[in-house]
């Protein structure tokens, strides 16, 4: 279905800068799809790239353009423990390396990324972590992702080793700072018998884990299981699969939306 919004600001904006404030992509790319008789307002096909919307005008990609922008490769996995999301050092393992065809989970029709692809994690995951982690060289969903702008929340489950009060809690809910800086509210419940459930909307380097250590409480066990409206559903751990267009789509509507 092409994707279609209505202007609802005031003062006239150029179609590429609307396009690239809400998160459909660049620019640059916007422009490229004007040249190509991709977009249009009120059922007109754009043709100046300068052109500007108005209040009340309704702009339409086409399924092509659609396709266009979702053409960039993404991978969801679920990492195990010991491969890491950022740059290995010598002797580690990088998650890119998982995305064999043997690895694939589902239909087997679906390709890998080439070789000399450039898949860097939006959203990392420690080495000692695991669950539901998304590769990609789409730099639209990269900002969505991992943008100073997006407000997705992230969603843990935290087996920890220590005594579980409430006022450890309190704490962990709003209370904390990291590097000098306080952090945003979390939200954190206890599920079982040491075991938490943790959403956040911010992602500081190893952050849970540091925020568990200042309550004197020690994580043994880090899950991701949700990214936005994205689960990691029944992925078996070291198995992975394409992102769908659909999904992209949720994801980057999401982060606008906050």
């Amino acid at each position: 279905m092409a994707w279609t919004r209505t202007y609802q600001d005031a003062e006239p904006q150029r179609i590429n800068k609307w396009l690239a404030q809400s998160g459909v992509c660049s620019r640059r790319e916007a422009e490229a799809l004007i040249g190509q008789g991709l977009v249009s307002i009120d059922g007109e096909t754009v043709e100046d790239a300068g052109r500007k919307i108005t209040h009340g005008q309704t702009l339409t990609l086409s399924d092509s353009a659609e396709t266009a922008l979702g053409s960039a490769f993404t991978a969801i996995i679920h990492k195990p423990r010991g491969i890491v999301s950022a740059q290995p050092e010598p002797g580690q393992i990088p998650a890119a390396r998982l995305l064999t065809h043997d690895a694939l989970w589902g239909p087997r029709g679906s390709s890998i990324p080439r070789k000399d692809a450039s898949l860097p994690a939006l959203g990392r995951l420690d080495m000692d972590s695991r669950g539901l982690l998304i590769l990609s060289e789409d730099g639209v969903l990269a900002k969505a992702l991992i943008g100073p702008e997006s407000d997705l929340d992230k969603e843990y489950l935290v087996f920890v080793i220590g005594e579980i009060t409430e006022d450890k809690l309190a704490l962990l809910r709003h209370g904390l700072e990291l590097d000098g800086r306080k952090l945003r509210p979390a939200q954190v419940e206890v599920i079982a018998d040491h075991r938490l459930r943790i959403v956040l909307r911010e992602g500081r380097n190893r952050q849970i884990r540091r925020m568990c250590e200042l309550v004197d409480l020690k994580v043994a066990d880090l899950f991701r299981v949700r990214i936005g409206p994205l689960t990691l559903g029944e992925i078996p751990e070291g198995r992975w699969r394409p992102m769908s267009p659909d999904e992209r789509t949720q994801l980057i509507g999401h982060s606008i939306s906050k």
